[in-house]
């Protein structure tokens, strides 16, 4: 399908931000994350390269930062392929990586809309959770943007402002409402999800960013990744896959992800050894 849209269309620019973005569902189904996340990624790529598309903007996550799901770490195996394509192809191949998008699909506000508008319960995860946000024009904005000027192998990181409580937003959007929280309707915490943080980080710690022209871009300093080394990890990987086994999967991830670390996972296990 693929190369029939590419041969087709030959498109200048290509945005990919296709992917399975639930966490714990991701965490129950690591060989649909892998065929999506990470191969879905891989073909679209490949294509770009293949018709000579001018660039090839990825769009990742602050989840793929020390990845403790296998959502995030799905995205963060994509990036690298990604990197490693860059070294030897006259397509510019450019990452943005960012946080929460506020009403798009999967977003807490229509949900807390929701469980408000049918009397409550408001569900969050931990009352410590916090997330960063940007809204659905910012975000595209700054998508297109450093896809624009971007040379080619960089990971762009966006100024996501402040961190946000998740319970405090919580507890504004039913005061918005006309109600009072816990007295008219209540929240309640139903626990950190599979592979789910009480925060997100945008860098590692290790990394270092400098600014840009735009002080809401900043750009990551990259180690260079070799094709040559990732390509047979990242096959085997995608073999592993089809096979359905859980455990194998998520270990061929860790061996390209060295600090996919798991959380509130059956995958600890694996971090053990």
């Amino acid at each position: 399908k693929m190369e029939y849209i590419f041969s087709t269309y030959k498109p200048h620019c290509v945005y990919h931000a296709a992917a399975y973005k639930h966490v714990p569902m991701m965490e129950d189904h690591p060989c649909e994350a892998v065929q999506t996340n990470v191969l879905g990624s891989k073909n679209v790529a490949d294509m770009a390269l293949a018709y000579n598309a001018e660039n090839f903007v990825m769009i990742s996550t602050d989840k793929a930062v020390n990845p403790s799901s296998i959502m995030g770490a799905s995205k963060r195996i994509a990036e690298i392929y990604i990197q490693a394509l860059s070294s030897h192809s006259s397509t510019r191949f450019i990452t943005t990586r960012f946080g929460n998008v506020l009403g798009s699909n999967g977003s807490v506000i229509p949900l807390f809309e929701k469980q408000i508008k049918e009397g409550g319960p408001v569900t969050v995860t931990n009352r410590d959770i916090i997330r960063y946000f940007m809204t659905i024009p910012e975000a595209c904005s700054l998508v297109l943007e450093a896809g624009n000027f971007g040379k080619g192998g960089e990971i762009f990181i966006f100024d996501m402002g402040e961190p946000v409580k998740i319970r405090e937003m919580a507890e504004e959007m039913i005061r918005l409402s006309g109600f009072e929280p816990y007295k008219d309707i209540d929240i309640i915490f139903t626990g950190l999800r599979p592979g789910e943080k009480l925060y997100e980080e945008l860098l590692y710690d290790k990394e270092t960013h400098n600014p840009t022209y735009n002080k809401k871009i900043m750009v990551r300093n990259v180690r260079e990744q070799n094709i040559k080394e990732i390509l047979p990890l990242l096959n085997q990987l995608i073999e592993t896959s089809y096979t359905c086994n859980k455990m194998e999967i998520v270990k061929c991830m860790k061996q390209i992800v060295s600090e996919f670390k798991s959380i509130n996972s059956e995958y600890e296990i694996l971090d053990k050894h």
